[in-house]
């Protein structure tokens, strides 16, 4: 069995992938992207045994924001996968064999604790990670919420009939009112793109982790045949807007947002009518919408459920490579809120270590 740690810039990466079904999340491309926005190290454990292939990529993060002073000198970290579904990728034959999935599992584990890394949290891929719970040992994987995606293999009359009524209401006013959707070059509608993306964080007040810098939007770009914008219009205005990406047949909704003075005519609803359609014609077989924030059933997940009922387990992985790192963190975290350990080991966060509270 070879185990390798590999950068961006060792050829193995793609190489890999194109062995296996993947996503977006999981190119090269993307782990630059957000390493870029997290200030992280990009990298990918791969474990290769004949035919049997485990890949994972994943961003490390230096520790030392929560250590005093007196520890700087003492390099520890943790892994955390890109934002979105990196998950972890293993081939057909690898999925297949029974135990080898636990046995890739243990020599991810081994290879991480060699780079002083305590800890690490993967966010599966909803679809192409729903058998993980099967394959590998019992408790490896929790079940952190739910994802919604349509199935792109319906008919057309099949997917008008999933849609909730309300949506459907919506989506043939919409028509009625002049409202149009369409495919445009992301080049030319980025700037557009952004007014609206940040409008509409403002709206919701959300955290600033879902806030994107500018040079984040251009390096979007790269992305190639990749990535996709679809614009709703109304009398020559762009009311809403939203980013996809389209990989390996499934594509995945990324940013998007409404302009505040067209929300009340719900132009989003024609937005991913639109798209599920267009997807469906190019051959794709998932449109996955996602779930709320942070994995709950929230007015965000409940919009989403209303385009389909095809649902998918959101799994993550919770992974302690060294415990005695691992319990040192969590005692220096701690001592700064002033509580026992025990009270941060006890709480759903992890890494524990890293409670905000």
């Amino acid at each position: 069995m070879n185990v390798q740690i590999i950068d961006l810039q060792n050829t193995l990466w793609l190489k890999t992938l194109e062995k296996l079904r993947h996503d977006v999340y999981d190119l090269p491309e993307y782990a630059a992207l957000e390493s870029s926005r997290t200030n992280t190290t990009p990298e990918a454990v791969v474990i290769v045994d004949g035919d049997k292939i485990f890949f994972v990529p994943y961003l490390l993060r230096r520790c030392d924001d929560i250590l005093p002073p007196e520890s700087k000198s003492e390099a520890i970290f943790d892994a955390v996968s890109p934002y979105g579904y990196p998950g972890v990728l293993l081939s057909e034959t690898a999925a297949n064999t029974p135990g080898f999935p636990d046995l890739a599992m243990n020599e991810l584990t081994g290879a991480l604790k060699s780079k002083s890394v305590c800890s690490a949290f993967f966010r599966l891929h909803p679809i192409l990670n729903c058998k993980f719970n099967e394959i590998f040992h019992p408790g490896t994987f929790t079940v952190s919420g739910e994802t919604v995606s349509v199935n792109l293999k319906l008919s057309e009359a099949e997917l008008w009939a999933h849609t909730r009524r309300g949506h459907q209401s919506t989506i043939n006013k919409c028509k009625r009112l002049g409202f149009t959707a369409r495919m445009v070059p992301w080049e030319q509608y980025m700037n557009e793109f952004k007014k609206i993306y940040e409008e509409t964080m403002n709206r919701v007040e959300s955290s600033q982790s879902y806030y994107y810098k500018s040079d984040y939007f251009a390096q979007l770009f790269n992305f190639g045949e990749a990535i996709h914008l679809c614009i709703v219009e109304w009398e020559e205005q762009v009311v809403a807007a939203c980013v996809f990406f389209e990989c390996c047949g499934i594509v995945q909704a990324h940013l998007g947002g409404t302009k505040t003075k067209f929300l009340h005519d719900s132009p989003f609803n024609l937005l991913l009518d639109y798209v599920r359609y267009w997807a469906k014609e190019r051959g794709n077989e998932f449109l996955h919408l996602g779930g709320g924030v942070g994995g709950s059933k929230d007015r965000l997940y409940t919009f989403k459920a209303g385009f389909s009922r095809q649902r998918h387990n959101f799994l993550t992985g919770r992974l302690i490579a060294d415990q005695e790192k691992y319990n040192y963190l969590v005692g220096v975290r701690a001592k700064f809120l002033n509580i026992h350990p025990e009270e941060l080991l006890k709480s759903n966060f992890f890494p524990a270590y890293r409670s905000p509270n």
